[in-house]
């Protein structure tokens, strides 16, 4: 009942009408910056990119804006978020591996630093120099020590989670993979609302933020970072049934029409071959019990991303209505493709979940439960791409982009690029664009990385092709690894994803990957191999230990971290008993003191 009461009034607050916002101030010289970043969501998991479920703000950027449909970021978030912060590559800003997936034998190696180091610039410390207030909040995943946080990297508020994810609805971390749900607020510990869900926050918790500095007549750089659709799946009990008739069909025939509204809506050629993952299972396979289960998680995940997009609207009404949002450039991205992972595919991992989570069918994205899309519905989620977030696959690293500046005429509105951009394109993008100075390479008289990104504001404007041309751009991550050049992209993934071996594609007619070239191009095959080496060399990547895969190193972070507190538990169990039976002796000698010396 108190659920179903919460439900009934979010929605009625929802549906009511706006209040008028103060007046509005004079639209500053420079323009505003919001920076829209989701968590996991796959290369067609956007309506104006293909998704059947409802993303109807977002939309309304992608088509005031423009689209790039060959966008790529890394195959895991934190690598990402520090190529987005700085426009230098993961391996140059401390991300060579997340602290989560990096083997034992990398710890402490040069750019294995698994948090963004001291010797680059933040997108926050550079527009704060410029006159910017800069607000960060949701997911930081950077570093977690002083030095570190978001106020220590440029930002002046910041409400942040240090982890790769949490909870939803309440403070409590990824049961197994962390101690406690590390949020913070401007360095200091930060304690959530009961009415908590994360989307909702992270945007209330900004315009609150934008809203405190109006008066300083100062533009704003706004990063918020979503939980969204990061593991746990989790969206209001509303939302989920918003999709209660939908998914029964499973997820081969769900990619099979996000190809087809992809190719429609012109984000992929028109039959571009597609192919079936291996790891994808047989939705015909599965007993009743599994395809609910499984009916019910991808519910609760189009719940989840419609639940962020209406947080979403709810920002750009608010800057409508305070009469900032002519004046803003929106920039929406998600930090790799789709989770692939079933935390519960192995015996250990599923008797631990059952016992901190109520995974009930019934349950699944509520409040107290736990659950993941899996790949089934993760090959459908990065339709028509192939492979998933860890990799460096198509659906791996290529997602969905928008850069929208209403009313502005250096963007062409409703257009599509398919032209290569990189996530280190961000910063030098939205610095021209702003007219903010980079810094060089030289940073407070200090030599700092420099920036390697180029800006996309050719290709915004329309200029054919890509602001990298025929140069080639290496990327690497967990061993998994691809050199670009042109339409052309060299790759290697590692089991499970792949076999190790080197691939060639043109992802101009291919971009599912389905075509080897490096025999029938060995010319071609030869000289991006030469390229990828001489990147590798240049970025220290280090070669990866004999059997290791990232989900399996996962797991052994996440038992190792259980395996101490187990200890810990132990210790005090034992210390506590000791301590006992110590009190218990002394007590026992000391009534025999008082005794004898009574019968004295």
């Amino acid at each position: 009942m108190k659920r179903r009461g919460m439900a009934a009034l979010a929605a009625a607050f929802m549906l009511a009408p706006v209040q008028a916002a103060p007046a509005p101030s004079p639209a500053p010289k420079h323009p505003n910056i919001v920076i829209l970043l989701a968590d996991d969501w796959g290369f067609s998991d956007v309506g104006s990119f293909g998704a059947e479920f409802a993303t109807p703000n977002i939309d309304a950027l992608a088509y005031a804006g423009m689209r790039f449909s060959n966008f790529h970021a890394a195959g895991s978030c934190s690598p990402t978020r520090a190529m987005l912060q700085t426009g230098v590559m993961n391996h140059r800003n401390g991300l060579g591996n997340m602290p989560e997936t990096i083997p034992d034998a990398h710890r402490g190696q040069p750019g294995y630093d698994t948090v963004m180091n001291h010797r680059v610039v933040t997108i926050a410390e550079l527009f704060g120099a410029a006159g910017y207030n800069t607000y960060l909040t949701g997911k930081w995943h950077l570093g977690s020590d002083a030095t570190r946080l978001p106020e220590a990297r440029g930002y002046n508020r910041a409400f942040s989670l240090a982890d790769a994810g949490a909870d939803n609805f309440e403070q409590r971390p990824i049961e197994g993979m962390y101690d406690t749900a590390a949020w913070t607020e401007n360095g200091k510990p930060a304690t959530l609302p009961k009415n908590f869900y994360s989307s909702t926050f992270v945007v209330e918790k900004m315009i609150d933020y934008i809203d405190a500095d109006r008066a300083s007549g100062k533009p704003f750089l706004a990063s918020i970072n979503f939980l969204a659709n990061h593991i746990p799946i989790q969206a209001p009990d509303g939302d989920i049934a918003r999709y209660s008739a939908m998914y029964k069909d499973g997820w081969t025939a769900l990619r099979e029409a996000r190809a087809k509204r992809a190719a429609a809506l012109g984000i992929v050629p028109p039959g571009a071959p597609m192919s079936t993952m291996a790891t994808t299972p047989d939705w015909a396979k599965l007993d009743a019990a599994e395809r609910a289960a499984a009916v019910r998680v991808m519910q609760a995940y189009a719940g989840m991303a419609t639940a962020m997009d209406r947080e979403v609207g709810r920002l750009v009404n608010h800057l409508k209505a305070s009469g900032q949002y002519e004046n803003t450039i929106f920039v929406f991205l998600s930090d790799n493709g789709a989770e692939p992972i079933n935390p519960f595919s192995s015996t250990r991992n599923r008797l631990f979940l059952n016992m901190q989570y109520d995974t009930a069918t019934a349950n699944i994205g509520r409040r107290g439960s736990f659950a993941a899309i899996g790949p089934g519905w993760a090959s459908a989620a990065v339709s028509p791409l192939s492979g998933y977030k860890f990799s460096a696959t198509e659906g791996g690293l290529r997602v969905p982009l928008i850069v929208s500046w209403p009313a502005h005429a250096k963007i062409r509105a409703g257009a599509i690029n398919g032209g290569l951009a990189h996530v280190t394109d961000i910063l030098p993008t939205l610095a021209e664009l702003a007219g903010v100075p980079g810094h060089g390479g030289s940073w407070k008289g200090r030599a700092v990385e420099p920036v390697t990104g180029r800006s996309l504001v050719p290709m915004l404007g329309g200029a054919a092709g890509s602001v990298h041309g025929d140069d080639p751009l290496g990327y690497e991550l967990s061993g998994n690894a691809a050199l670009f050049r042109g339409d052309y992209k060299l790759v290697r993934n590692l089991p499970p994803t792949g076999d190790g071996s080197w691939r060639l594609y043109d992802l101009k007619s291919d971009p599912g990957e389905t075509k080897d070239l490096s025999a029938a191009m060995p010319d071609r095959f030869k000289a991006m191999m030469a390229d990828y080496r001489a990147y590798a060399k240049a970025n220290g990547v280090l070669d990866m230990p004999a059997g290791y895969t990232a989900d399996a190193q996962i797991n052994a972070y996440a038992w190792e971290k259980q395996g101490k507190k187990r200890a810990i538990k132990a210790g005090l169990w034992l210390g506590g008993g000791i301590l006992a039976i110590v009190a218990l002796i002394w007590g026992w000698r000391r009534r025999r003191r008082v005794r004898t010396s009574g019968s004295r």
